[in-house]
């Protein structure tokens, strides 16, 4: 890191919303900052279902960092990924691509690292039911959407291609919900006439939750809407049930009366539950900060850890009067945290406490069909999907990926064209999963977690 003599040190962890906020805040500020991060990209995670399901490109919704970090000259990107700090001595601990061992001055020190997915204690089931955090888990879940059908082609047994044609979803959130949507448009809209020995619209989507409606954080009203949606697409909802077992084949579930039903499923996706980062217990260990039930940090109201006013926790990372992780907060963290740095390194005093400003959520249903919340409008339907159209197109960053989201949204949406399906054979989980399901049958040894190839 070049260091400007007599100016402050500021470390970011993370390039995400909230981390690019507030190096952008800090853009004026007479202060030296590093930005780690273990990706080369910005990513914008409420598009990930898209770049899932054939409509977007990774390119549209992921932006090299360098490129967007290149006119803020006090900032410069390090490639690295941080497993620690020492509080004391205020060094960030990282690790670079090729295991070198670094260490990272500060002054100020901003997390923002965001979550992982949750599998409630059964990291197991990652190895077949991945969720979606990143560019990667969106690839590998394409290749399972579109795969599946493959595979279901190819099968010579009916049983084996009704399992092949059946996707569970676990989780009935805004991604479970979009995710849903989308894979019955594949099947409905985009495969209908590909296929020789198969009808792609025999595809099932389970959606799993143990909530009693889907989108419940939404309200009574569209929540209600979201499930007339919803099952007019053909989505079939299973609410107010829990998912107690999964594994190569399928999904065990209770539901709210305690019976337990054996669903066979070719495709599990696991959007239910989030959880901190493992770098979040360690900064706890270092500075005896809390941490709430998902292990995100508990900070005061101008987000600094109490007893360290020079750490602040931005983003999902952030534990604070239960503020949902949607980029809003994100953003509005980051912007704080830069502009309380910026102010405070010219020698004024930031005495305003953070102030989240709830501007609503939205959730993509199906083609034509959206839901929005705000303070005050609560809307769906046709009006609501424009509404969301118009939301994430301001959100993307970039006029390039604004431009090229429309055209891919104007030729998904009116010909049924998702130019970006494609996947190649050894790509597939189909020999990774023979492999297992021997493994398991003959108790050789435990079902290992996915890698980089398995997906």
């Amino acid at each position: 890191m070049a260091e400007a003599s007599g100016s402050r040190q500021v470390v970011i962890v993370g390039g995400g919303l909230a981390g690019l906020f507030a190096a952008r805040a800090m853009r004026q500020a007479p202060v030296q900052v590093t930005l780690l991060d273990r990706a080369e990209h910005h990513l914008f995670p409420p598009l990930l279902y898209q770049c899932a399901t054939g409509i977007l490109a990774e390119g549209k919704i992921a932006f090299p960092l360098r490129e967007l970090l290149r006119k803020l000259r006090n900032v410069e990107f390090v490639l690295a990924e941080v497993t620690g700090i020492d509080a004391e001595r205020r060094r960030v601990l990282a690790r670079r691509p090729l295991g070198e061992q670094v260490e990272f001055g500060y002054d100020y020190l901003i997390l923002a690292a965001g979550v992982r997915q949750s599998y409630f204690g059964h990291d197991e089931y990652a190895a077949f039911a991945p969720g979606m955090k990143t560019v990667e888990d969106a690839l590998r879940i394409r290749r399972r959407i579109f795969g599946a059908f493959e595979m279901a082609e190819s099968a010579g047994d009916p049983a084996e291609r009704r399992r092949w044609l059946t996707f569970a979803l676990v989780g009935a959130g805004p991604t479970g919900v979009e995710l849903a949507g989308q894979v019955r448009e594949v099947a409905t809209k985009t495969l209908r006439e590909e296929y020789r020995h198969i009808n792609p619209e025999d595809a099932r989507v389970l959606l799993f939750d143990g909530g009693q409606a889907p989108l419940a954080m939404f309200g009574p009203k569209l929540s209600a809407m979201a499930a007339r949606d919803l099952t007019k697409l053909g989505v079939e909802m299973h609410m107010g049930s829990i998912v107690t077992e999964a594994d190569l084949h399928g999904v065990q579930v209770k539901d709210h009366d305690g019976t337990v039903t054996r669903y066979e499923a070719g495709t599990i996706l696991w959007t239910a539950g989030v959880q901190a980062p493992a770098l979040a217990a360690e900064v706890a260990k270092a500075t005896g900060a809390e941490q709430d039930r998902a292990g995100r940090l508990v900070v005061d109201k101008d987000l600094t850890i109490p007893g360290h006013p020079d750490i602040l926790v931005t983003g999902d990372m952030m534990s604070l009067d239960r503020l949902p992780g949607v980029a809003e907060v994100a953003m509005q963290t980051g912007h704080y945290a830069g502009r309380k740095v910026t102010l405070e390194s010219i020698g004024q005093t930031h005495d305003k406490l953070f102030k989240y400003r709830d501007l609503g959520s939205a959730a993509y249903i199906s083609r034509g069909r959206a839901v929005v919340s705000t303070r005050k409008l609560h809307f769906g339907g046709f009006i609501g999907w424009v509404a969301w159209l118009f939301i994430h197109i301001g959100f993307l960053t970039g006029w390039r990926n604004r431009v090229g989201a429309l055209f891919s949204w104007w030729y998904a949406f009116t010909r049924d064209l998702r130019r970006n399906r494609t996947f190649t054979i050894d790509d597939m989980p189909v020999r990774a999963f023979s492999e297992q399901a021997e493994a398991a049958a003959s108790g050789r040894h435990a079902v290992r977690p996915a890698s980089t190839h398995d997906g």
